[in-house]
């Protein structure tokens, strides 16, 4: 019998080191408290290349570690033109996100770009860059993203 085949899953925000890397770090927490690792290929990119290399924000490091979650070990990418081969699922933070994925797409590409919370729970709403904020931005993204993970996984389940 053959085993289904891994969905492959790419988040995606804007520099690659608070939104979705912390997204890409909840769902593969996520997906292991259910023991679900080996369904899924998870990662995360960025519309732009500012801090291409970096670790991610030690704001999303600190609280995603306050939650059990490692995320140290993250690298912040742009998003290339391959990720829209190699991910059955592109999934943005933000509408402008969304916006310039499809606006990057290639041709029959475009329907596999989403809005993160619209995806996994219907809710047509952005999650906020924490970026210039303090703390308790970082502290209610993660709390957003959990939640939108758990339903995700439930969805793709």
């Amino acid at each position: 019998m053959n085993a289904k085949p891994r969905t492959s899953i790419l988040f995606v925000c804007l520099g690659n080191i608070c939104r979705s890397p912390l997204a890409e770090g909840v769902f593969r927490s996520v997906v292991a408290e259910k023991g679900r690792e080996d369904a899924f290929l998870i990662d995360s990119a960025g519309t732009g290349a500012w801090h291409a290399g970096n670790a991610p924000d030690p704001r999303s490091v600190a609280i995603a570690r306050d939650f059990g979650v490692d995320i140290t070990g993250q690298r912040a990418r742009q998003v290339v033109a391959e990720d829209f081969d190699r991910f059955d699922l592109l999934l943005g933070m933000d509408r402008s996100n969304v916006r310039t994925l499809r606006e990057r797409a290639p041709a029959g590409a475009a329907d596999r770009v989403h809005l993160f919370l619209d995806y996994a729970g219907g809710r047509m709403i952005d999650i906020p860059d924490p970026y210039y904020g303090g703390d308790d931005g970082f502290a209610s993204v993660y709390q957003t993203i959990r939640e939108a993970s758990e339903t995700l996984l439930s969805r793709l389940d």
